[in-house]
């Protein structure tokens, strides 16, 4: 043993004592039949099997790094988080949920097409004055005639219908569709004296009117972003909708005109409301 190896060990030797004396656990123990320097935590030695112990001592769970138990705690009551910038308080969007108002409206858009072979139109749609019947304006947007005006009205509220109520919720979607669909054929109704209002072209250009009129602002707003949105198809779709009073299925032009006014109005809000 080398002179620094000496004087170092009643160092080292000294330093344990204390260590030992502060209450740490043993670091080893020796066994009396072999002299084998074992764990302090095992009955037997690994050597030569002869028993040290009875039984295992504890271990300490701040010694074995346990965690302590943790505090119970109250649970919180749930809550929505800070709203965005501009956005409604109480109606808040929800990109991943499915937009069950769109689905019902098509859903009872295309019943109604299969009503008619039961029912005549003058029982449900808006064929006349509504006199007391004025439940009348909230059935006949779903009364179509045609096929192909139920396929273009129901894939226009299908499109701009989900995206709407994804962004901005299922209260604003189903009060522009009262406004806009239910509230062109009480226009008519009101204005003409013998009026025929079917079918939800006024929603449907609501729909569309709402959507585009926000991704219009923004380009031009901030014209060097790409938005991703394909203006030519949803030119193309508005188009078939506008011209369908043309087909003489019962289409109300008058209605179809109050849509896109409402449609734009609520495009106006809704880009103030919440920026795109």
């Amino acid at each position: 043993m080398t002179v620094a190896a000496a004087s170092a060990t009643p160092a080292l030797g000294g330093a344990y004592d204390r260590w030992r004396m502060a209450g740490a656990p043993d670091l080893f123990v020796v066994c009396k039949n072999c002299g084998s320097e074992v764990s302090p935590y095992v009955t037997e030695c690994p050597y030569c099997g002869s028993r040290l112990r009875k039984r295992a001592p504890d271990i300490p769970r701040e010694s074995a790094g346990e965690a302590r138990p943790k505090e119970r705690r109250r649970p919180q009551k749930p809550s929505l988080g800070r709203l965005a910038p501009g956005e409604i308080p109480g109606v808040r969007a929800d990109e991943d949920q499915r937009p069950y108002v769109t689905i019902a409206l098509v859903v009872l858009g295309a019943l109604g097409f299969l009503v008619l072979a039961y029912v005549g139109r003058g029982d449900i749609a808006l064929v006349g004055p509504p006199g007391e019947q004025v439940w009348r304006i909230f059935t006949t947007p779903f009364v179509h005639v045609g096929a192909f005006g139920q396929f273009a009205c129901l894939l226009c509220v299908a499109i701009f219908g989900a995206l709407l109520e994804r962004r901005h919720g299922s209260l604003l979607l189903l009060a522009l569709w009262l406004l806009s669909a239910s509230g062109g054929a009480a226009l008519v109704a009101g204005l003409d004296p013998t009026p025929l209002v079917l079918g939800a072209n006024a929603g449907a250009l609501a729909f569309l009117s709402a959507w585009v009129v926000p991704v219009l602002l923004a380009r031009r707003q901030r014209p060097q972003e790409d938005d991703d949105a394909d203006l030519l198809a949803v030119f193309v779709i508005g188009l078939v909708v506008v011209a369908l009073p043309i087909s003489g299925f019962g289409y109300s032009a008058l209605a179809g005109i109050w849509g896109v006014v409402v449609g734009v109005l609520a495009g106006l809000l809704l880009a103030r409301v919440k920026p795109r």
